[in-house]
């Protein structure tokens, strides 16, 4: 394959099914992209995949790349509607998947042509298409920006190469490591930080069809790198200190080997790096990254030059400004960010392109407003750290990054609810806990109770979006505009907080 699969001797995806040889799964990706190509699978297609994380998800994932179609990868954990908004936004007229997963498109594949993986078998192989240019456009992420609308963030073949050389180098990847990939596929940080990566190197992949804690401790002896966000950190460390002793030792000789462990998608907190540190021998490398830039700053490779707390800096040819709210350079304010690696719009979005990006007045690439604020330390080498996000309406929950306006809108669906607003607050397993302050319609309070407006959420969003608190409350603070302030109604829950 011309982009992303390199080829090394014993370089294996292995997955439920066995160890899957890169040059069997180079071979099956030019018969599936001979196969699209005969459905009339054109260049610059949107193509949707809704595909296990298994070897079959290379293969068909390459396949539309080779072919100059643009992938919008979905995820079973998108309930149908949710789906069907991504699809009407990104204009898809055909879905991949497999027969596992057909059932769960549901309205989703109503107007579009569905085909099954298992029903492209057959497709002549050979050379195939040549590498579509650099700056086609190769995948459609989608991410919750401030309107609560889903955003897709569109993706260039130069942008995803460069992410992964990058990333190749910085974290000195090659054909001797093994990567353990317990990551969604439709993120950023599950499809082009961990698994492209790894696939550039000529890295051998363990994927695990989801993540279990016991299942990665025990396969922590079978790899060189692990790739998780701040939420699976937690979850180790309370896992270790559950097991037996016999259990812990092994478990901790298996930690001990990792070549590398890296936390993204959220800031990991200290205590979580401080305990990881003391079963593993040192803290996750973190960095920053995100759907619209990869990852553009990353902490050091060696163990002991990785700062707690620090994001670290940023990697070759990506540049990064802090702006403080009058538009001045400052030492703390919010991130910008340009690079080739990053993004170049939002698809169909024009007017949130236009705040996103920052025009150079002396003629050089925009800068991509990253929505972060950061302070950056100047007095040791620059590292930064992420103090939060500038909008209080994006959270960030168990390594998602979710629209608290998405959120609400779907709990005002229900005619007992009044008012809601949804806010996240600290918290040292989830980054952020995802909380609905609620102001009951009168006299129907018992219809707001939290299983009620859970299990409605659930029917709607991703799992990883319903709130883990509804709280009730007689009234919202708001402005004299009448709009919720969030920071107050935070500071409220504190103060409620045993």
């Amino acid at each position: 394959m011309e982009l992303g699969l390199r080829v090394g001797p014993g370089s294996v995806i292995v997955d439920a099914s066995g160890a899957h040889r890169y040059e069997d799964v180079a071979e099956r990706s030019q018969r599936i992209a001979g196969a699209l190509g005969a459905r009339a699978v054109q260049p610059a297609d949107r193509v949707a995949l809704l595909l296990l994380p298994t070897a079959e998800f290379v293969s068909a994932f390459f396949a539309l790349l080779r072919l100059g179609a643009c992938v919008v990868v979905l995820s079973p954990l998108h309930p149908p509607p949710e789906m069907r908004a991504m699809l009407d936004d990104a204009g898809v007229g055909l879905v991949l998947t497999e027969s596992a997963l057909l059932a769960h498109l549901g309205e989703a594949a109503i107007g579009r042509r569905v085909v099954r993986l298992e029903d492209l078998s057959s497709g002549a192989s050979g050379e195939g298409p040549l590498a579509p240019s650099a700056r086609k456009d190769a995948l459609q992420l989608y991410t919750s920006g401030t309107t609560g609308r889903p955003k897709g963030a569109i993706l260039t073949h130069e942008n995803l190469a460069t992410q992964q050389r990058l990333l190749r180098d910085a974290w000195a990847f090659s054909e001797a490591d093994v990567l353990l990939h317990a990551l969604p596929l439709h993120h950023m940080h599950g499809l082009v930080i961990a698994l492209m990566t790894a696939l550039g190197s000529g890295a051998s992949v363990r994927m695990l069809p989801r993540f279990d804690a016991r299942v990665v401790w025990d396969s922590f002896a079978q790899v060189s790198v692990f790739m998780g966000v701040p939420a699976m950190y937690t979850r180790l460390v309370e896992a270790f200190h559950a097991a037996d002793g016999a259990t812990q030792t092994r478990w901790r000789e298996g930690a001990r080997g990792l070549r590398l462990a890296t936390s993204g998608s959220a800031a990991l907190p200290v205590p979580v790096a401080d305990a990881w540190e003391a079963i593993a021998g040192s803290i996750p490398l973190e960095r920053f990254g995100m759907t619209e830039i990869g990852v553009g700053l990353t902490n050091p490779l060696a163990p002991e030059e990785r700062r707690r707390g620090f994001c670290g800096v940023p990697l070759p040819t990506v540049e990064a400004r802090v702006v403080d709210d009058a538009g001045v350079d400052s030492d703390t304010g919010e991130l910008w960010i340009r690079g080739p690696s990053v993004f170049g719009g939002y698809f169909g979005r024009e007017e949130e392109n236009r705040k996103a990006f920052v025009a150079d007045p002396l003629g050089g690439a925009p800068w991509f407003r990253t929505g972060d604020t950061v302070l950056r330390d100047t007095a040791a080498g620059g590292a930064f750290r992420v103090l939060g996000r500038t909008s209080v309406d994006i959270l960030k929950s168990g390594g998602y990054k979710l629209s608290a306006l998405e959120i609400e809108g779907i709990i005002l669906e229900l005619g007992a609810v009044a008012a809601v607003a949804v806010v996240g607050v600290p918290d040292p397993r989830w980054g952020e806990r995802v909380v609905a302050c609620i102001v009951p319609a009168e006299g129907r309070e018992s219809e707001c109770d939290a299983n009620t407006v859970r299990e409605h959420v659930k029917h709607k969003l991703a799992p990883y979006k319903c709130p883990k608190d509804v709280i009730l409350l007689a009234e919202l603070p708001r402005n004299a505009l009448g709009k919720v302030v969030k920071p107050e109604l935070i500071r409220r829950l504190a103060r409620l907080a045993p």
